[in-house]
Parts: structure tokens; sequence; C-alpha cells
């Protein structure tokens, strides 16, 4: 299956898409379906660890504390957790990033949360894992700006440093691949756990509200949002062309198209998880979306820009009621507090 159109089946028939498709199609046909556990339940599963990068209690304060460390920019004032803060839903808060320079970049800073279930790193999947994700906005020119010797150099001169890595690396201490393996190891870490809806299916019914349960049916159902945020995470870990209006600096962002060169992938993002969603305001790859209210508006009109939309992006004729209710279910998914705290630096 090489063909462009062989390609694209492909795309579309990812994971999870074909028991949603159906389960939406029963639920067209029978609306007052109620949703059993074994047709949609998954709970997160335990983050795996790749062989070549084995999660440890030093590796990952190692990681923590470097995830933390603005000395990793060029300024010295950029660090990983500048954008992705765990007080504003590990993302910043902003539509679009700011950079090195004070520069507004073209694209939402995404959560690190649940990170570590998703099969490609950024919105365009460029990472095709968290380790080298982590190096990429170090060395990015609009972003952390940082020379990657003169970063070694920086970190072999700090001798708290150097012990620590020595700890958890060896012999091969302080190299651009330990410094992406221990931020990716302390990434997987940061998971949403314990939602509401968890413990719906755990037996505990009053967890969710009516509203939420409401909401899950039509999540599942009418408003077809598990096509693409499906799994245990909400996400098919694939790219969709939505039908968003560019927003900020950049004119055009042909988004996943930039990395495939396949032309049903101009405009396609990454579809995001929506666990935690509800701390990681705005929404969208521009951050165009200010609320979850704006965002189930946008797909309830079917998109804004229809030019390579994908074919499940249609209007969906929901009542301000459901709407409502689809915006309860997603609170819903949010878990326990994840809770971090500020390591003292070398």
């Amino acid at each position: 299956m090489n063909s462009p159109a062989q390609r694209m089946i492909r795309k579309v028939l990812g994971r999870g898409f074909i028991l949603s498709f159906l389960f939406i199609l029963i639920c067209s046909v029978f609306p007052s379906l109620a949703i059993s556990e074994d047709s949609v339940y998954e709970p997160l599963p335990k983050v795996t660890h790749p062989s070549n990068n084995l999660g440890s209690k030093e590796k990952i304060e190692l990681g923590k504390a470097l995830y933390f460390d603005p000395r990793l920019s060029g300024s010295n004032w950029i660090s990983c957790a500048t954008c992705h803060n765990p007080g504003l839903g590990w993302s910043d808060g902003l539509p679009r990033t700011i950079g090195d320079g004070q520069n507004e970049l073209g694209r939402h800073s995404p959560t690190i949360i649940n990170s570590g279930y998703s099969e490609v790193q950024m919105w365009d999947g460029r990472a095709k894992d968290l380790e080298e994700q982590a190096l990429g906005p170090i060395q990015a020119e609009v972003e952390m700006n940082q020379d990657m010797d003169e970063l070694i150099k920086e970190l072999k001169a700090i001798p708290g440093y150097v012990k620590k890595f020595s700890k958890v690396f060896g012999e091969s201490g302080v190299t651009p691949k330990n410094i992406a393996k221990s931020i990716a190891a302390f990434e997987r870490t940061v998971v949403s756990k314990n939602a509401p809806y968890d413990k719906y299916w755990a037996g505990d019914k009053k967890a969710m509200s009516i509203s939420a349960v409401n909401g899950m049916n039509l999540f599942f159902g009418k408003a077809k949002c598990s096509i693409c945020h499906n799994g245990p995470a909400f996400t098919d870990s694939n790219f969709h062309n939505i039908g968003v209006k560019q927003h900020g600096p950049l004119k055009e962002d042909l988004g996943r198209y930039n990395i495939s060169k396949e032309d049903f992938d101009k405009g396609a993002f990454k579809t995001p998880g929506l666990r935690h969603i509800s701390r990681t305001a705005p929404y969208m790859h521009d951050g165009s979306e200010a609320t979850l209210e704006d965002v189930i508006d946008f797909y309830n009109r079917g998109g804004d820009v229809k030019e390579n939309i994908s074919p499940f992006i249609t209007p969906l004729e929901l009542t301000d009621a459901e709407k409502r209710d689809l915006v309860e279910f997603m609170k819903a998914l949010e878990g326990e507090p994840i809770i971090v705290s500020f390591p003292i630096l070398p």
C-alpha cells in the first residue's frame, strides 16, 4: 500500500477508528442507546519506557532539574517549563508560544501531560519520540536558541551536573543524547490519573454528573468526537485537517504536510489527547479557541475552512444543552492534581 490513496486509507483506519465509527453508526440509528463499559472505556496503562532509556529515580530527578533550568537556553532565561508550565496545564496559557527575543511563534504550546503515550511528538509529528523532541526546542533559533556545544561546556562547568550525569550515565557523562534521555524520562512521569471518568467506570456512578454522563454518550455518539479522540489517552495519535482558520503571525501553516509531503496532510495536525484538557486552554494548534465552549461551537458548525478538510468534520446540529453536556464530560476527564516541586538546581 504505497500509493497516495492507499496511504490515505491506512491513515484513516488508524488505531481505534473502526470500533469508534461502528459505535457512532449504531448511536445514530439508536440515539437513546446507553454506553457499555466494554464498548468505550480503556484505562490508562502504565507508561512504557523504551528499552534504550529505562527510567530510574536518579535519571528522572536529573531530567527534572534540566527541565526547569533556564541555562539550557541561549539567553539563560527560557527553560522547558517556560512553555510547558505545571501551573498552566503543562502548557503556557498563551494562544501561541513566546520564543527567543520575546517573539511570538506560530503555534500553541502543546501540553506535556500524557506525552509519554504519544507515538510521535509535536503538532506536526516531526519528532519520533520524546528523546528527539527534547533537543528540538533547545537548539531551535526561534525557541530556546542554544548552541549545543556551548550548552555541553556550560553543564560540564557545573560540578553538581557533572556528578549527576556521571551517577546516571557513567563515563559518557554530559552529552546531548544523555540530556535528551533525562528530560524524556522525567516527562514520561507527567500523567493524568484517576479522573471522575475513571472513577465512574470503576463503579462510582456518582463521580460524574448527569450532564457529564449525557456528554459522554454524545462524545461517543452523535458528536462523533471519538472518531479521532479514542483510546485510553483520547487520541488516535494521527493527523487531521479539522478546518481551522489560521491565527497568529503565520499566514499559512501546512502542518503535517511539511513532514510527509502528502497533499492530504495539508493543514493537518496531531490529535491532542483530552485527559486534563480543562487545564490546557487555549485550544487548537494556533490557540485560536479560548475555551472548551468555543471548541464545541467550532465543531458544531463543521469547522471554518473547507479546503482539504477531513470528511469527518461536518455540522453536528447540537442543541445548547448538548453542547453544555459535552463540556461537562470533558471536565470529567481532568485527573488528580499533578504535583511537582521545583528542583534545587545544581
